[in-house]
């Protein structure tokens, strides 16, 4: 079945259905033609709650599903590949969380949104990389602990004065790896480029950039930006899609490493597939839905 054919019954079966789809920035870009958002995680369940659509099809990784669920707990969810999981969110569990808590107790534990659902369950507050500053200083304590990234919480550490940010040992291997001599080279290459950084990435790429910020973050201000030349440190699929919309300018992924695999997982046929049949639907337990919905709404109030 070539794509013109699978486009055509993804979007013949959305309307039988009444179904939606999301897909995140890091998929692969076909599948942006079958989607009715693309963007961040949050962002996305955050729309798909305000429709009246039955089903949700999450072209992104299990941590992404969960939350939609999250969001909208009378809605079908459904994860074309069960097996998407996200590295960063699997370097923590329930029990390790229990653990980071006991060993600096009455801290507050902000949890960056790139978790299981049982994580959240277990924190005070989300966030997400666009928001993470604004949610510690929200709190208006001397010190909090934050899961699962370390560089995150680095971020927000250096953004404000007076506030200690306890990090738990995590990270994302993708923005992890990226190194301040991969700017180095590219800058080479590209002098008069703007370098362009997720907060995921170490405290020695961030000093480099010349903007930090979320995914979303990232691709505004390059839209609205009057500079034509982008060194773009995260994940591929960001520059696939700036190309595509800003074809007048110039786009250099950080290096060819940046790249999320299981993010990639995600075909068109597995979108299809879960439409004919309803498999791969997230559930979770009511205890720990609810209370991970009070961390979530905490962070929206800010």
């Amino acid at each position: 079945m070539d794509k013109r054919e699978l486009v055509e019954k993804i979007n013949k079966l959305k309307k039988e259905k009444n179904a939606i789809v999301l897909a995140h920035t890091y998929q692969n870009i076909e599948i942006d033609e079958v989607a009715d958002f693309s963007g961040d995680s949050l962002f996305l369940s955050r729309q798909a709650a305000k429709t009246d659509a039955d089903i949700i099809v999450f072209a992104g990784v299990y941590f992404m599903a969960e939350t939609a669920k999250i969001l909208s707990p009378e809605k079908t969810v459904l994860l074309p590949v069960l097996s998407a999981g996200c590295a960063m969110a699997d370097k923590i569990n329930v029990d390790q969380l229990r653990k980071f808590k006991s060993q600096h107790p009455n801290i507050p534990v902000v949890c960056y949104v790139n978790s299981t659902a049982a994580v959240k369950a277990e924190s005070d507050i989300c966030c997400t990389s666009a928001n993470a500053v604004d949610v510690v200083k929200s709190l208006n304590v001397p010190e909090v602990l934050f899961v699962p990234d370390k560089h995150l919480g680095a971020y927000v550490e250096s953004m404000l004065d007076g506030v200690k940010v306890i990090t738990y040992p995590g990270f994302c291997p993708v923005h992890h790896e990226i190194a301040v001599s991969d700017i180095v080279k590219q800058k080479a290459l590209y002098p008069n480029a703007k370098v362009m950084v997720h907060p995921e990435c170490s405290d020695e790429v961030v000093k480099m950039a010349d903007f930090t910020g979320s995914t979303t973050g990232i691709i505004k201000t390059v839209k609205e930006s009057n500079d034509k030349e982008f060194i773009i440190v995260t994940e591929k699929g960001v520059v696939e899609r700036l190309q595509r919309d800003c074809p007048n300018k110039k786009f250099v992924l950080i290096n060819e490493k940046a790249v999320c695999n299981t993010m990639k997982l995600i075909r068109l046929e597995d979108i299809l597939h879960v439409l004919q049949t309803g498999e791969n639907e997230i559930n979770i337990a009511k205890d720990i839905a609810q209370k991970a919905i009070t961390a979530i709404d905490k962070m929206l109030k800010i």
